[in-house]
């Protein structure tokens, strides 16, 4: 067997089987395959696309190329969320305890913020003493205990996925849906889930700007999860302003809490309620959506959810007081307001605007070198639909720099729109495709 045929197989647009893909792998991880014929064959798979059992095939490679956690031995359901990426998207801050309270284990491998999207561990990170760089010992301890555990991706876990992704980023074939289905799918198997969820965003502030892409990406997902034995819901969600109120990682934090407190935006509080019961379902803890969603909702109106966010933040290292006391007072030095220049109502704000803003102002990166800052962000007093008068205060902003504050607020101006005209708030949850 030979690359160069499997790239030439590829680049016809013929079926790769189990074997052919095993090769290549392999080959590529232990060096015995050239990198300049990896990315050949990137660029053939890139144009003529794979099956979903061809993607299968990849992505249990992949997770064969490295270390899998060892979860044996602790009780199911084991159950995880993923999302594509958004703005002021803190889903899984509050997703993970609300399932964990409702009789889920939940091991989430999360990332760090890259371009306009933020990261769950950047804003982890932002809680005094919390620690996302735990072992498998307290990750199995926590599991047992608070029934959640957050940390970032092993270098051990996936390791093909890290070569073939730097490879994907400089030669043109990130976009590629089974490349991207493969790298996340996994990650998320390798790390010990037996069923996911997705977030798939769609909008202005996602990588899927319309439902076509959004739904090629998701059923991608789907199937191939599917082919290799998993139970997967995709559920594709609007993104096309920012998620809750907050923009930021304290802020988010902050308004993680509220929710857990059962004092959460709307537009927030339907994705997270959607997302958690469709875990339930999948995990065979509740028989249908519904009766899924009612348990969410009482373990939020309990309290359970937030005592479980509390316990895990305890597990890995963070002072729950120092949190609270912090809650409303951790801001950074300067801060600008953004008044409305006209009586109406907002009809936009445009997510990925607002994202940029952020990284203006150290809220993500946009590369993975860059530093963010714990206390910068954006508050959004007015949301799409909100009447506003002239001179009303349409957001925060918080910034270290106050040589950014006019940029900043130039952004978020034109990221705002008012107008006259009626608004129709969209629906949260646009479509979900499931394989349970």
């Amino acid at each position: 067997m030979r690359a160069v045929d499997i790239i030439m197989k590829k680049r016809m647009g013929e079926e790769l089987t189990k074997e052919e893909i095993h090769f290549l792998i392999t080959g590529y991880v232990d060096g015995s395959i050239a990198e300049y014929q990896v990315s050949a064959w990137l660029m053939a798979v890139f144009f003529k696309g794979m099956t979903f059992t061809e993607t299968g095939y990849l992505t249990r490679e992949m997770i064969e190329s490295g270390e899998v956690l060892d979860l044996e031995g602790i009780p199911g359901p084991l159950v995880d969320k993923h999302s594509t990426g958004g703005v002021g998207d803190k889903v899984s801050i509050i997703l993970a305890p609300l399932a964990a309270a409702c009789g889920l284990r939940v091991p989430m491998m999360s990332g760090r913020a890259l371009g306009h999207t933020g990261g769950t561990l950047d804003k982890l990170d932002t809680i005094p003493g919390f620690t996302t760089e735990i072992d498998i010992k307290q990750f199995r301890k926590n599991l047992m205990g608070s029934g959640l555990a957050m940390t970032g991706q092993s270098k051990d876990v996936v390791p093909a996925d890290k070569k073939m992704y730097a490879l994907r980023d400089v030669t043109a074939t990130v976009e590629s849906v089974p490349l991207i289905t493969a790298s996340i799918l996994s990650k998320k198997f390798a790390e010990g889930a037996e069923s996911l969820i997705f977030d798939v965003k769609c909008g202005s502030g996602a990588f899927m700007k319309n439902m076509k892409e959004a739904e090629t990406l998701a059923t991608s997902l789907v199937e191939t999860g599917k082919s290799l034995g998993r139970k997967v819901v995709a559920v594709i969600t609007t993104m096309d302003e920012p998620l809750g109120h907050m923009v930021g990682n304290f802020l988010e934090i902050e308004e993680s809490i509220d929710c857990l407190k059962g004092k959460g935006p709307k537009d927030l509080m339907d994705v997270t309620y959607r997302l958690t019961a469709w875990m339930l379902v999948a995990g065979g803890i509740c028989s249908d959506i519904d009766s899924a969603l009612a348990m969410c909702r009482e373990k939020i109106e309990n309290g359970e959810a937030y005592d479980r966010f509390i316990a895990n933040v305890k597990e890995q290292g963070g002072d729950s007081e120092a949190l609270l006391k912090g809650y409303g007072t951790f801001r950074s030095r300067y801060s600008v307001e953004l008044k409305a220049a006209q009586d109406g109502v907002v009809q936009e704000i445009n997510a990925f605007e607002t994202g940029m803003t952020g990284v203006l102002i150290g809220v993500g990166r946009n590369k993975t070198t860059d530093d963010v800052l714990p206390y910068v962000g954006i508050e959004l007093k007015k949301k799409c639909g909100d009447a506003v008068k002239a001179g009303d205060t349409l957001c925060v902003i918080y910034t270290e720099d106050e040589s950014k504050n006019d940029i900043a607020l130039a952004k978020m101006k034109d990221a705002y729109r008012i107008g006259t005209e009626t608004f129709t708030v969209k629906e949260m949850i646009r479509k979900e495709i499931t394989a349970i």
